[in-house]
Formats: C-alpha cells, sequence, structure tokens
C-alpha cells in the first residue's frame, strides 16, 4: 500500500505513537506502507523535524536518521500537474505528488483540500486511511 503523507500526520505519528498518526508509522517501519514523496515534500519534512521545538520529542541525530530513511526509502514520484488555489498554496506538492502517483493523501487538514480542487485525488484522515485499509480497499 501506498499514500502521501501530509507533513501533520507524519510528524504527528512520530510524536505519539497512540492513534491512528501513530499506527501509520508503524506500518511505514514495518514496510507495510510505502510514502510517496518528491523533493518539496522531502524538503518540508526536513524544515519541521529539524525545529528547535522538535527537540522536546527526538533528538537532532533522531530527525537526520527519520529523514535519511526516506530519503531512501519511500517512493519518489515527479508531478505532472499543477494544483491552483488551495486554501494553503504550500500544501499544493502533496495533492500534485498524490495526483501524479494515482494514491491516496492522507492529511489532518481535509479543509485543506476542498473537494472541487482535488482533481480526482482521494483525501483522507489518518483514521479513514486506517478504515479504508481494515476493509481492503
Amino acid at each position: 500500500m501506498k499514500a502521501v503523507l501530509d507533513t501533520n500526520v507524519l510528524v504527528s505519528g512520530l510524536i505519539n505513537p497512540m492513534g491512528p498518526p501513530g499506527r501509520i508509522v508503524d506500518w511505514i517501519r514495518a514496510g507495510e506502507l510505502k510514502v510517496v514523496v518528491d523533493d518539496r515534500i522531502l524538503a518540508e519534512y526536513a524544515d519541521v523535524l529539524r525545529r528547535p521545538t522538535m527537540r522536546t520529542y527526538f533528538t537532532a541525530s533522531d530527525a537526520y536518521a527519520i529523514l535519511d530513511f526516506l530519503v531512501h526509502c519511500a517512493e519518489h514520484a515527479v508531478a505532472v500537474e499543477l494544483v491552483q488555489n488551495l486554501p494553503d498554496p504550500d500544501d499544493a506538492p502533496f495533492l500534485e505528488v498524490a495526483l501524479a502517483a494515482g494514491v491516496p493523501l492522507v492529511t489532518g487538514n481535509k479543509r485543506h483540500f476542498p473537494a472541487n480542487r482535488r482533481k480526482g485525488c482521494r483525501v483522507l484522515s489518518a483514521k479513514e486511511f486506517i478504515g479504508l485499509t481494515a476493509e481492503g480497499d
């Protein structure tokens, strides 16, 4: 199974192993879920994971190890379709990569991806993604 993970889902899962984002991170660690990224997404992950506020949850070397894992183990996609007019333009790479790879986008901010801007991409909360996977869809 594959998906694009919004930064908020990845970070939430790393910080708190309980709950849907934590379960998604467990699936990544177990090799059951492949995260799909591009360089823009990796850059955002790196920016957030390297913030001083993250040191409360893991060390700088832990952040480096997480990023190294993602660089080498994630599936890299090339976005060919641009998405415009999202409430937060910085979210566009996540939707663009999900569209390019034909995979769902898992986010904690579904309102940032209005239905009329998704171009057919499935945008799911972490809980919805886990439910979908449990159903075998």
